[in-house]
């Protein structure tokens, strides 16, 4: 096994049957289109909160068990997750089990079209066996708040945002740097752009592995992404702001315009 965040499609077929694997696209296309042998489907939508007030963001503990229970995975299982999207839902998922406790998580390098390319794919759904999976969350979350964001704004962290340029410059968190996921992916492999082409275009923002990096976007999608390359990079001091410009923007936050 490798303890990298981030495993690539050759390493996923060699071990395809020694982990769990996660396809968190829509059902239609698990279904339809096809998935990799051995995949449950959990669709993206399954595992965000459906609550008005705190639509798209973390589903909640025991929501959240009900689902790794329905999918028949195990806390002590590797889940290895993927998605057609270059891997942003994938991520998310793959936050969502860490923050629930689920640690031996990892993301697939390039989605579904690319496994698609190389290697074998089929209709069939596998037989699943419900688990009586239980949420451990551990007491040293990523996860920080908007008053942890006002205190990194003085200090030396920086903080990145990590949606499109446009939304950017529509408003933003004073001093953020707008780093657009996308950058960081290879559009020709659909997976992550080489480690020293992602060192690159971190360092160009001054997003280094000696500083804290706070991330955020709207609903927390696109920074799990972020984050997930992040730490495949071996950056240790990342936190995450789940509640993002939308939590940020009700409690008052300020925000400025412009590039």
């Amino acid at each position: 096994m490798t303890d990298d965040i981030v495993v690539s499609r050759e390493w996923l077929a060699a071990h395809r049957d020694e982990v769990r694997i996660v396809d968190v696209r829509d059902a239609w296309e698990y279904d339809g289109i096809g998935h990799i042998p051995g995949a449950v489907n959990v669709p993206f939508d399954r595992f965000r909160s459906e609550s008005e007030e705190t639509a798209g963001m973390l589903p909640g503990a025991d929501a959240f068990a009900d689902l790794m229970s329905e999918a028949g995975i195990a806390p002590a299982d590797t889940v290895v997750a993927y998605d057609d999207t270059h891997g942003v839902f994938a991520a998310r998922f793959l936050v969502t089990a860490q923050v629930y406790g689920h640690d031996d998580v990892r993301l697939l390098d390039g989605d579904y079209s690319a496994w698609n390319l190389e290697h074998a794919t089929t209709t069939d759904a596998p037989a699943v066996e419900p688990t009586d999976y239980v949420a451990d969350p551990p007491a040293d979350s990523i996860l920080v708040d908007h008053e942890a964001v006002r205190e990194a704004m003085d200090a030396d962290a920086v903080l990145v945002d990590t949606r499109d340029d446009w939304e950017y410059e529509e408003g933003h968190i004073p001093g953020a740097v707008n780093l657009d996921w996308k950058e960081l992916v290879d559009d020709e492999t659909r997976g992550l752009k080489p480690r020293e082409e992602l060192e690159t275009v971190l360092d160009s923002y001054g997003i280094t592995p000696d500083r804290r990096v706070v991330l955020y976007c709207n609903t927390a999608r696109r920074i799990s992404h972020t984050y997930v390359v992040l730490r495949h990079l071996g950056y240790e001091d990342v936190a995450f702001y789940e509640g993002s410009l939308t939590e940020w923007t009700d409690v008052g936050g300020p925000v400025e315009s412009g590039s």
